[in-house]
């Protein structure tokens, strides 16, 4: 996969055409905020500066994730840290499991609010977190222009929508003009649908970024979280892929991060990093050569339930 030696750095990749220049692995913080357990400050700040000397320079973050712990956290480890060493990223519109406001005022003040807590000075990529939740129009006449006129401001670099039903973003960005989009659980061994967006994406110059490349979980050995959306023959798949990878003396989460960082047209893959030894463990995997007998014999297996997406957001705003 790859034949750097082992202190080789994490490339970076234009992001679009909005200037900014991100790691092909990027630092997904929602982990900093609990999603899977407790992160103690000297951990974070340990994964962080783990993080930054591997080439991890693209953070990606939201005041959802762990009611602004998240944040809170990226902004105290920071702190010292020369700006132009790292972009952050982070999201307006959802606070809560169903708090979401992606009105004009309110991104106004979300974006002060994290200003605060990231102490950076300026956000490299604001996003409009999960729009399948909200009416698809008023995303389009108030929400974006509401991000384009913080751009103009100076407050964001760049501006970006986020969600899971891949149809949300040909219907906005049909009518408006956003720099990034960033797509999860849509690159990877159960469902590689985003390949067929990235196209007309990068035709537009709109960057793009692969988010939970394990599916939130779901293709790794330990199995999903109780909650995971994914129909229990997809689950069932997964545990036997699971099964198949363990015979041969490796984990199924490492052989999914390795096919997804084969995406074409990706800018970043998001993981989620908890400690130094995640960044660790994400270098090493990286520079693994891909067995690419197992990963064929993987895909027979998820084959039967490969690309079956579940329902997010609205129901208006899931396509066919």
């Amino acid at each position: 996969m790859n034949s750097n030696s082992n202190n080789s750095v994490i490339p970076v990749r234009e992001l679009g055409r909005s200037g900014l220049r991100v790691s092909s692995i990027g630092f997904g913080a929602a982990t900093l905020g609990g999603a899977y357990g407790a992160v103690d400050k000297a951990t974070a700040r340990d994964a962080i500066a783990a993080g930054l000397a591997a080439g991890m320079n693209f953070f990606d973050t939201s005041p959802f994730y762990g009611k602004t712990l998240s944040e809170n956290t990226l902004g105290e480890c920071l702190s010292g840290v020369a700006r132009d060493r790292y972009v952050m990223a982070t999201k307006v519109g959802r606070y809560d499991i169903c708090d979401f406001d992606f009105t004009a005022e309110r991104i106004r003040r979300s974006v002060d609010e994290s200003l605060q807590r990231l102490r950076c000075g300026h956000i490299d990529l604001l996003q409009l977190h999960d729009i399948e939740f909200w009416s698809l129009e008023r995303i389009i006449e108030e929400a974006v222009p509401e991000l384009q006129r913080l751009k103009q401001a100076g407050k964001v670099r760049a501006v970006g929508i986020t969600g899971y039903p891949l149809a949300i973003f040909r219907r906005v960005l049909a009518v408006t003009e956003v720099d990034a989009i960033l797509s999860y659980c849509h690159y990877t061994l159960a469902d590689s649908t985003l390949a067929d967006e990235v196209p007309w994406l990068t035709e537009r110059g709109i960057g793009v970024i692969n988010g939970s490349p394990l599916s939130m979980g779901l293709l790794s050995s330990n199995g999903p979280p109780a909650w995971h959306p994914a129909s229990p023959a997809l689950r069932a798949a997964c545990v036997a892929a699971s099964a198949l990878c363990q015979r041969a003396g490796v984990e199924l989460g490492e052989l999914a991060f390795q096919y997804a960082l084969l995406a074409p047209g990706i800018a970043s893959t998001l993981v989620g990093i908890r400690s130094s030894a995640d960044v660790e463990r994400n270098m090493a995997v990286w520079q693994k050569p891909l067995d690419l007998a197992l990963l064929a014999q993987v895909q027979a297996v998820l084959a039967p339930h490969h690309n079956q997406p579940w329902k997010s957001g609205l129901p208006e705003n899931n396509g066919p």
